[in-house]
């Protein structure tokens, strides 16, 4: 029987426990889950890609069938090497959806064989975004629900207290 290949793409800076909650669900349905970790020219992010790999390694270090790369390839392109049959994106929301329907309609122009398969995220993440946990975690309030506790605690390296 063939394994059943999903691609997780996205910026995960930081990975937030909202992408975990995906992740994890994707990596029960598809045999195996590549997190794609992209650099999106239009973002500046706060991690670099080697830090972003490094906290999204440890935050799925439980989950055995998941592989994290990063790829400067075109999404399609990325998921035909990887001979992946879907690509999982997470919907916190109804203003997710507009977007994410343009970047899988033309996913599926370039490639009818890969499908798009939204999830919809835990509703205790429906908020959550890296850029919400940024914002909370540079004026130092408690993020420990929000990320897995490696990433709380590059966050608080990143933005330490100043000295008094």
């Amino acid at each position: 029987m063939k394994e059943t290949i999903g691609i997780c793409p996205g910026t995960f800076d930081p990975i937030t426990n909202g992408h975990l909650d995906i992740i994890e669900r994707a990596a029960k349905v598809f045999d195996i889950i590549y997190i794609s970790v992209l650099n999106n020219s239009s973002k500046k992010p706060l991690f670099n890609l080697d830090e972003r790999m490094e906290l999204i390694r440890l935050s799925t270090s439980h989950l055995a069938n998941v592989h994290i790369e990063s790829s400067a390839d075109l999404l399609i392109q990325y998921a035909k090497e990887k001979k992946a049959t879907a690509i999982v994106r997470g919907l916190r929301a109804v203003s997710d959806f507009e977007y994410e329907m343009q970047i899988a309609t033309m996913n599926r122009a370039l490639d009818p064989g890969v499908e798009t398969f939204f999830i919809m995220t835990s509703s205790k993440y429906s908020f959550l975004s890296s850029s919400i946990v940024k914002e909370v975690a540079k004026y130092h309030e408690d993020i420990g629900e929000l990320v897995p506790e490696v990433v709380a605690k590059a966050l608080r390296i990143k933005f330490p207290r100043e000295m008094n």
